[in-house]
């Protein structure tokens, strides 16, 4: 059970962190409008995919502590929990919301020109994606070394 567990812990972990890594890059990739409209488009369609991850990352996570007898009583453990919760919020709260907004300019744009708007907005978001990106870092370095 032990195995299963830490095998589906490792794949949600993948669902909902690769999805924050690569989606930015692949953001940035495009260069028209059109590119653009069929990033957000694809990214629209997988935004599920962090959603499951990160819920799927919880209960796994907590089966793990439950199954080993662990609970919190390691310092790495409550950090990486703590910093987990910090990552949902900000990508929730902070990144979503603004990325629907872009989304929409960008989808209400004609033509092959990107929105003037588009670079402001992507300026606003793009230290935020890049907190997150750090973040999960963090994250996968505490529950590799386990330090503390």
């Amino acid at each position: 059970m032990f195995r299963l567990l830490l095998v589906l812990h490792i794949l949600s972990a993948i669902a909902f962190m690769g999805y924050a890594f690569f989606i930015p890059a692949i953001r940035r990739s495009a260069k028209t409008a059109s590119q653009l409209r069929f990033v957000f488009d694809i990214t629209g369609k997988l935004s599920w995919l962090p959603k499951i991850g990160g819920a799927a990352l919880i209960a796994t996570g907590i089966g793990l502590m439950i199954i080993t007898g662990m609970g919190l009583s390691h310092m790495w453990l409550n950090v990486s929990i703590l910093l987990s919760l910090l990552l949902v919020v900000a990508i929730g709260a902070f990144i979503e919301p603004r990325l629907i907004k872009v989304a929409k300019l960008v989808a209400a744009s004609r033509g092959d020109e990107v929105p003037a708007e588009f670079s402001h907005a992507m300026k606003k978001i793009a230290p935020l994606e890049s907190a997150v990106q750090l973040l999960m870092i963090a994250v996968i370095v505490l529950m590799v070394i386990k330090p503390f």
